[in-house]
């Protein structure tokens, strides 16, 4: 049975913070949870990527150059970006978290923070703007993938994969039954990382096929869709384009 949860893929979050390191304390952490992550170090960087870019979540830092968190926030809300804001700040005023939120943010972290509450109050963000299913658990046949543990497993044994290898996972089991282009793979799983005309997709594709298969699963379940991309099935499910 396939999970019935929502159809986004793997979180795909814009972290916005000029301070080198922490935005690479932020990036590399995120990374480690398998998220997709892009970084803008300015306001209007990080103006022109949400133009470009359908992100689930927006961690931001207030104190930027080019234009704050609060204005920045403003703008967004104003060209009608519903994502998602976590507002950063070192600011533990409450007149700025007012602010921060009149500005259109959703939540308000101060620094320092624990890297966990910030997960926790990403999940509580994606989760309320449908971003994320209410089940933690993605099935599909003998495939599970816990999404808040990334344990993957095939009849209840585990299946180890790198964290591309997850994401592109996570992203068909979210697309049970639905045709997904190389396109959009290449968007969901690697982001501005990679050339879309490139052939990563398949690559990868055929690298996830064959841990499945050398995990056990004797039935093809990732169908390629010729000319179209490819389709997640369970096994003895049919053609999939019967």
């Amino acid at each position: 049975m396939a999970s019935t949860g929502s159809t986004i893929g793997p979180v795909r979050i814009l972290v916005v913070e000029d301070d080198p390191a922490i935005s690479a304390f932020l990036v590399r952490g995120l990374r480690e949870e398998l998220h997709l992550v892009d970084l803008a170090e300015d306001g209007p960087a990080a103006e022109r990527l949400t133009g470009d870019t359908s992100y689930d979540a927006i961690v931001l830092d207030v104190n930027l150059p080019g234009y704050d968190g609060f204005e920045l926030c403003r703008r967004l809300r104003r060209d009608a970006v519903q994502t998602p804001v976590l507002m950063l700040t070192a600011r533990d005023a409450v007149a700025d978290r007012v602010t921060g939120l009149n500005a259109g943010a959703d939540d308000y972290l101060v620094k320092p923070f624990a890297f966990d509450e910030l997960l926790a109050r990403l999940r509580a963000l994606t989760r309320r703007s449908g971003g994320r299913p209410s089940e933690d658990v993605l099935r599909c046949g003998p495939i599970a993938l816990d999404t808040t543990t990334h344990l993957v497993t095939l009849e209840g044994q585990a299946v180890s994969l790198s964290a591309t290898e997850h994401r592109l996972l996570e992203h068909l089991l979210r697309h049970v039954g639905t045709i997904v282009s190389r396109d959009q793979l290449a968007e969901r799983v690697w982001g501005a990382e990679v050339d879309l005309a490139s052939n990563v997709a398949d690559v990868y594709v055929g690298y996830l096929r064959r841990k499945l298969k050398a995990a056990g699963l004797d039935a093809p379940v990732i169908h390629t869709i010729r000319g179209l991309g490819y389709m997640l099935r369970a096994p003895g499910s049919g053609d999939p384009l019967a």
